[in-house]
């Protein structure tokens, strides 16, 4: 057989994201790309910030020697300085060099820390709902997924948490600014989920390590700030990348921080390094390590995206959807107005409004729909939406 049985389902079963973005390709090609409204992919179109171009210009004008080189397989010394800077500076942790690994995005990120701290068989929670790939990156590694819920307002079930660690348990990841829902953790909730971790740690004579997937950290609205995973347990792990932050997605550059008290600091980063290498990244893209070095406390409009935000959502509740308003990242999770999400979706479409059905990110009964598109897409969507929820009862 020329392909695995186990790729081979897994492209069965496929990505509702992916899936509904090719089927509104089709719908593109049949009624003119104008006429259809997607709301699907967090492939954010605003354009890098000015403080990008200018750094990226700099480089292309004046080339350093051997700037395409291999370099450290952990990256650029300088670049990693600047980030353990940042964070030391956002979290009032003294973190150094030391503690950072250059990655290729937050994808990178997390496969990396997953290969270096899975035994096969080994537990891995998620809360949903939760980012798809997750179930993936897991899987690549020889681990078991374990879902945990979250309560109405998609804060974690604390109670379920606690029930759901287990012998084999070995990490936890969370997703703050979340994708779906676009809720920040509270700081009460990772002050309980550092408390569980290290009651269960005692408990079971084992390290569990809470892992922090945070591409859309700095994009929080309202004046929030955002509570560090790294500040409520000592073997936190942060993955992240510039893709959301600097509208970079396609550039594949993020990082690796550990808590720099971690006991085991020192053996996990040498196993990242190791990983990093022989998963195949090698090293993150050089010439972006070069630029985001001076970028570090740099962000695209935020104000931007909240006014996005709040247009959406305040069409959305007059429509009669239920909604919980994002507080960050640039998605909204309504809910269906039939319990069968997919049905929901697929009546979108027939307005020609594209969006994903909750049940592919572990949370039927609802849909996503993305906000980080052109004013024209979000405001031709309003028409469609309004007509779906009038046709299953809403106003």
């Amino acid at each position: 057989m020329f392909m695995s049985d186990k790729v081979r389902k897994g492209m069965a079963e496929g990505s509702w994201i992916r899936r509904m973005f090719d089927e509104g390709n089709t719908l593109k090609k049949k009624y003119g790309a104008d006429k259809v409204f997607d709301l699907t992919l967090g492939n954010p179109i605003v354009e890098p910030p000015p403080e990008f171009v200018r750094e990226l210009k700099k480089l292309a004008e004046n080339p350093l020697p051997g700037m395409h080189r291999y370099m450290e397989n952990a990256g650029y010394l300088d670049t990693r300085t600047a980030v353990a800077v940042q964070l030391s500076k956002e979290n009032g942790l003294n973190l150094s060099a030391g503690d950072v690994v250059m990655t290729c995005g937050a994808a990178g990120a997390m496969n990396v820390v997953l290969k270096t701290i899975l035994n096969p068989g080994e537990e891995v929670i998620i809360f949903a709902p939760y980012f798809v790939e997750y179930l993936n990156y897991i899987d690549n590694h020889g681990g078991v997924p374990k879902i945990v819920p979250t309560d109405e307002q998609f804060q974690p079930k604390l109670d379920a948490l606690e029930k759901a660690i287990g012998k084999k348990t070995r990490a936890i990841i969370i997703n703050s600014p979340n994708n779906p829902t676009g809720v920040v953790y509270s700081e009460q909730t990772m002050r309980q989920i550092g408390e569980i971790l290290r009651k269960k740690e005692s408990q079971y004579g084992r390290e569990i390590y809470l892992i922090s997937d945070e591409p859309y950290r700095k994009l929080i609205y309202d004046g929030l700030k955002y509570p560090s995973p790294l500040l409520f347990h000592n073997r936190a792990i942060v993955a992240t990348s510039h893709s959301k932050d600097l509208a970079l997605p396609g550039e594949r550059i993020g990082y690796i921080a550990i808590h720099p008290e971690c006991p085991q600091k020192q053996e996990l980063t040498d196993g990242f390094i190791y990983c990093n290498r022989t998963l195949g990244f090698v090293n993150a893209p050089a010439l972006m390590q070069r630029i985001v070095r001076y970028l570090q406390d740099v962000t695209v409009s935020i104000g931007d995206y909240q006014r996005k935000r709040d247009f959406l959502y305040e069409n959305l509740v007059g429509m009669g959807y239920s909604v919980v308003k994002p507080q960050g990242a640039f998605y909204m999770f309504p809910e269906s107005p039939i319990k069968d999400d997919v049905a929901f979706v697929r009546a979108l479409q027939e307005e020609l409004v594209l969006a994903v059905p909750g049940v592919g990110f572990g949370g039927a009964g609802h849909f996503r729909i993305s906000y980080c598109t052109d004013d024209r897409t979000l405001s031709g969507a309003l028409d469609g939406l309004r007509k779906t929820a009038k046709k299953y009862g809403h106003k």
